[in-house]
C-alpha cells in the first residue's frame, strides 16, 4: 500500500525546486562520468581489454574528410574504401562506420580531417558543445549557470560525446530556429537550411513554416539549400552526389537489416522492428506516424500557440517523423524539455509534469541496455511521452485561451459599472 501523500507529492512535485533540480544535475554527472571511465579502464585493461580495435563515429567524418582532401570525395560513398580510410586515421580492424550524409557535409569534414584525429575530435565537439549550449541557454531564457549540471547529465549528451556525433550541431542549428523564428525570421531560415546535410532532420520544417505562413524563414532557408548544394558541387563534382544517392537508395535496406542496432533508434520503426516485427509491419507503422507528425505540426503551427509550445512540438516531432534517429540524437528532445520547461514557468507546471520530465533521464540512462537485453524500446517511450505532454499543454492552452475570451468580453462589458463602483467608493471614503 502506497504511503498517504505520496501520489499528491509526485503529482505536484512541488519539493522539486530549481536548486534541487540543479545538485541532482550535478550528482548524476558525477555518476555519469565514473562511469565513463570505469568503462574506459574495463576496454583498455587487460584481462577485461575488448578483443577488436575499437573506434567513434566520428572516425566516419573524419575518413570521409581524409577522401575528399585526397581529390576522391565520391569514395566516401564506397563501403571498402571508405572503410580502409577509417583503418588509416585509428587502426587495422576498427568496425565499419557508416557514412551516409549528402556531400554538403564534405566540406566540414575535410577541415576536420586537416588536423590529427584527437585534436579534430576534441574541437568538434567542444565547439558544437558550446553552440548547443548556448542555444539550450535562451530557450531556457537563463542568465545564470543552474541549468548547465541538468542539460549535461541528460544521458545522450554522454552518447554524443563518446560517440563523436554531430547531434550537438544538428540541436543548435534546429534548437535556434526556434528560438529565432518569431524574431529574426531571415537568421533562423538559414540556420534551418544549414540542417541539409542532415536532410531527413529538416522534413518537417517547411510544413511548419507553410501552416505558420513564415515565408521569410522559408525562402532563407531555400536559398541556403540551393547555396550549400551548389557549392558542394563545384567543389567535389556531380558524381558524388551521384554516389550518394545511391548510397541514400539503398539506405532503407541498412536500417531493416539491422546493421543499425534497433536498440539505439527512437523512432517509431525502430521500436518495432526492436519487438520483433519484421521491415513491412515497421515501416506501416513508421509511415502512420509520419503522416501523423506531419498533421499535428501543421495544425500546431496555424494556430495561435505560443513559441516554446511550436518550438517543443517540431523539435520533438522530428524525431518520430522518420525511420531512422538515434539515441544521441535526442538532444533535440531535451531542446524540446527547454521549451516545456521555459512555457511552465510562466503558466505554471501541470500535474505529473515535472515529474514525468524528471524521469526521462533515469529512463534513458536505462534505454540502450533494456533495448539489447530485454528488446524494451525505452527510446521511443521517451519521445513519445515528450511529445505527448507537449500536446498536453496545446489543448490546455486552446483551453485557457477559450476561458478567457468570454471573460475579457464580460470585463468590457461590466467596465462602466465596475469604474462606477470605484469613484462611489472613493467618494464615501
Amino acid at each position: 500500500m502506497m504511503p498517504p501523500g505520496l501520489v499528491p507529492a509526485l503529482r505536484d512535485a512541488h519539493w522539486l525546486t530549481r536548486r534541487r533540480v540543479a545538485a541532482w544535475g550535478i550528482v548524476l554527472l558525477a555518476e555519469e562520468l565514473l562511469l565513463v571511465l570505469f568503462v574506459a579502464f574495463c576496454l583498455h585493461s587487460p584481462p577485461l581489454e575488448a578483443e577488436h580495435p575499437t573506434s567513434t563515429d566520428f572516425v566516419s567524418f573524419y575518413a570521409a574528410g581524409k577522401l575528399a582532401l585526397a581529390g576522391t570525395p565520391a569514395l566516401a560513398y564506397d563501403q571498402a574504401a571508405h572503410h580502409l580510410a577509417e583503418q588509416h586515421a585509428t587502426a587495422p580492424g576498427v568496425p565499419y562506420m557508416f557514412f551516409m550524409y549528402p556531400p554538403v557535409f564534405l566540406p566540414l569534414c575535410a577541415c576536420l580531417a586537416s588536423l590529427p584525429y584527437l585534436v579534430a575530435f576534441g574541437l568538434f565537439q567542444l565547439v558544437t558543445l558550446a553552440m548547443f549550449a548556448g542555444v539550450m541557454r535562451g530557450v531556457l531564457g537563463e542568465k545564470g549557470w543552474a541549468w548547465l549540471p541538468p542539460m549535461l547529465a541528460f544521458p545522450p549528451v554522454f552518447w554524443t560525446i563518446g560517440l563523436g556525433q554531430n547531434a550537438f550541431l544538428t540541436a543548435a542549428l534546429l534548437g535556434g530556429f526556434t528560438l529565432l523564428i518569431d524574431r529574426r525570421p531571415v537568421t533562423a531560415g538559414i540556420l534551418l537550411g544549414m540542417v541539409c546535410y542532415k536532410p531527413h532532420f529538416g522534413l518537417l520544417a517547411p510544413v511548419a513554416l507553410v501552416a505558420g505562413r513564415h515565408w521569410r524563414a522559408f525562402w532563407a532557408a531555400a536559398i541556403t539549400i540551393a547555396v550549400l548544394v551548389g557549392m558542394s558541387i563545384v567543389m567535389f563534382g556531380w558524381n558524388t552526389w551521384e554516389a550518394y544517392l545511391a548510397t541514400f537508395a539503398a539506405s532503407p535496406e541498412i536500417y531493416a537489416s539491422g546493421r543499425i542496432a534497433f536498440a539505439g533508434m527512437v523512432t517509431p520503426f525502430g521500436g518495432v522492428r526492436l519487438l520483433g516485427f519484421d521491415p513491412g509491419d515497421a515501416y506501416a507503422v513508421q509511415a502512420i506516424a509520419t503522416i501523423a507528425m506531419v498533421a499535428m505540426v501543421a495544425l500546431i503551427w496555424r494556430l495561435d500557440v505560443s513559441r516554446p509550445l511550436r518550438g517543443a512540438c517540431l523539435l520533438v516531432a522530428t524525431l518520430l517523423d522518420v525511420p531512422l534517429a538515434l539515441f544521441y540524437d535526442m538532444v533535440l528532445a531535451l531542446v524540446a524539455i527547454g521549451w516545456l520547461v521555459r512555457e511552465a514557468r510562466v503558466h505554471g507546471f501541470l500535474p505529473w509534469e515535472k515529474i514525468l520530465l524528471l524521469a526521462t533521464y533515469p529512463v534513458a540512462l536505462a534505454a540502450w541496455t533494456a533495448g539489447t537485453a530485454w528488446h524494451i524500446p525505452l527510446g521511443p517511450a521517451i519521445t513519445l511521452t515528450i511529445l505527448l505532454l507537449c500536446l498536453r499543454r496545446v489543448v490546455a492552452s486552446a483551453r485557457a485561451a477559450g476561458n478567457a475570451r468570454p471573460a475579457r468580453r464580460m470585463d468590457a462589458g461590466s467596465a462602466p459599472f465596475l469604474a462606477s463602483r470605484v469613484t462611489d467608493s472613493r467618494a464615501s471614503s
